[in-house]
This record gives structure tokens, C-alpha cells and sequence, in this order.
């Protein structure tokens, strides 16, 4: 079991339910590059150097908060830890929402909420269904890390999933982005091409489906530039494309194709059931 990120209660009017809180994600998956002297093959280091003085030990770095051009306000670890701030152990939920609601936008990094122990688990369980049976999601803030977040709670499997939101500031507004895009009807033909070949791609989402196939080729890179003992290998793109190249420049042709190679796919897939059936 990992350790919790975060301990401490889930406040409702006047309920406490002591919970622990679990990052939800993993970055094993993710290639690490390091810098790399090439004469030497030793990596690179970086050292921490002030203006005119130099390498400086890590003990006598400060934080500092510049008020203007070249005037700090230096603060001690201390005073930034007694800053006093009721959310840094108690998660109260001020507020109540439907999950439509809350743009995608919003949503930052999830986190699996547990009871804490067996005596907060009634409590817990109360909640979680609860969230459940209205199909709410519950908000308050947390300081998590050095920072206030604000956060969304809602029902995950046996447990509940929190998420951290992004504050209004940190979102850009989409319609400045969208302005060049002329309003115009589209052909009702190429329209229905469009929704028969999203509807013949439906299906039940499953995460296990995708593959990250950047992390995949870049290790078949690393495999054969450890074969090759150093030499130069360079990865020939029209092994994945096929060799094809150029623009869809007629959108109803490649529409009523590619609406045929799915009835295609599906027909072989078919075939290929009945026999493995046979």
C-alpha cells in the first residue's frame, strides 16, 4: 500500500470524517532524458549560482518574494508553515453541484479518498452513497503541498475521487481562440457520412485500449541505437504510414471510404468470431 498523500477529515455541517488521500496517477510509463557531455559521456550537473557571488550552499537559499525590480521579501520555512490555514487538515465541503456543471477545463489531478480507519468507514460510506444518490459533487478547499486548492469530490467505486481544480485565473476563455471560424452550415450529406462513421467507432471507453506508442517507438530507438554501439539510426516514417503521403483534399470521398472500410473491418471481425465459435 503507498503511502497517503495527505491525512486529515472531510467536514460536513457538523460530521468529521477522518480520510486518507492517495495520488490516483503514475509517471512510470514517462522516458527520462539526462543531459549528456558528449566528449566526456558524463552527465550534467547544475549548481545553484547567485549574481556576482558564485556556487551557493543549499543552506543559505532563501524563498523571496520580489516587490520590485531587485527587492525581495525573504521568508523563513517557519513562517511559510505557521501560515494559518484550516483547510491544510480539514477538507470542508461548502457547496453542492451536478457534475455537468463543472467544465473539463476545471479538472486538474485526481486523488483516491479512504476512510482513515475502521470507526470512519460509516461515515465515509454515508457520504459516498449519498453524492451517489443525488449525483452530486461536493466542493471546498485543501492546501495541498505549499498550496490552496480548490476540489471536487464524487463517488469512485468503494471510495470517492477527488480532484483539484483549476482556479478561474488559470483559464483562458476558448471564444478569443475560435473567432477566425466562419459561421456556416455544413452539407447535410457530409454531415451524415460524419455521424454514421462516429456511431459505427462507438464503444464502451477503456483505457487499456490505448497505448502510448511515442513511449513505444522512442524504446525501440534506444534498443537499436544500443545494438548499432552508438551509431546513428534514424527511424523511417513510412513504416507506420505505409509510405503514404498528401492532404484529404475531397472530405466526402474520404468520408464515404472510410465509412466502408469500417463496414469492412467489421465484416472480418464477424467472420473471424463465427470461426473461433466453429
Amino acid at each position: 500500500m503507498p503511502h497517503a498523500y495527505w491525512k486529515g477529515q472531510i467536514r460536513l455541517a457538523l460530521v468529521s470524517i477522518p480520510v486518507e488521500i492517495y495520488t490516483a496517477t503514475k509517471s512510470g510509463a514517462k522516458i527520462s532524458f539526462r543531459q549528456i557531455h558528449e566528449p566526456s559521456g558524463k552527465p550534467i550537473k547544475y549548481e545553484k549560482i547567485a549574481p556576482g557571488v558564485g556556487p551557493v550552499d543549499t543552506d543559505d537559499i532563501m524563498k523571496g518574494y520580489e516587490i520590485e525590480k531587485g527587492n525581495y521579501v525573504l521568508l523563513e520555512p517557519e513562517e511559510i508553515d505557521a501560515v494559518k490555514l484550516e483547510s491544510k487538515k480539514t477538507l470542508e465541503l461548502t457547496q453542492f453541484v451536478e457534475a455537468h456543471e463543472i467544465s473539463p477545463l476545471y479538472y486538474d489531478k485526481p486523488y483516491y479518498v479512504a476512510p482513515a480507519d475502521d470507526l470512519a468507514e460509516e461515515a465515509f460510506v454515508v457520504l459516498r452513497d449519498a453524492l451517489r444518490k443525488t449525483k452530486m459533487v461536493g466542493l471546498g478547499q485543501l492546501a495541498l503541498r505549499g498550496r490552496e486548492y480548490v476540489v471536487s469530490l464524487r463517488p469512485c467505486g468503494k471510495g470517492l475521487l477527488l480532484e483539484t481544480l483549476r482556479y478561474a485565473e488559470e483559464v483562458r476563455e476558448g471564444e478569443s481562440f475560435f473567432d477566425e471560424i466562419d459561421d456556416i452550415e455544413p452539407d447535410d450529406e457530409l454531415l451524415d457520412l460524419a455521424e454514421t462513421l462516429i456511431e459505427k467507432k462507438t464503444a464502451p471507453f477503456d483505457a487499456g485500449e490505448f497505448e502510448d506508442r511515442y513511449v513505444d517507438a522512442l524504446k525501440r530507438l534506444i534498443e537499436k541505437k544500443r545494438k548499432a554501439k552508438g551509431k546513428t539510426v534514424i527511424e523511417d516514417d513510412d513504416e507506420e504510414t505505409g509510405g503514404e503521403k498528401g492532404n484529404v483534399i475531397d472530405l466526402m470521398a474520404a468520408l464515404k471510404k472510410s465509412v466502408g472500410s469500417e463496414k469492412g473491418s467489421k465484416t472480418k471481425a464477424a467472420r473471424s468470431r463465427k470461426k473461433k465459435s466453429a
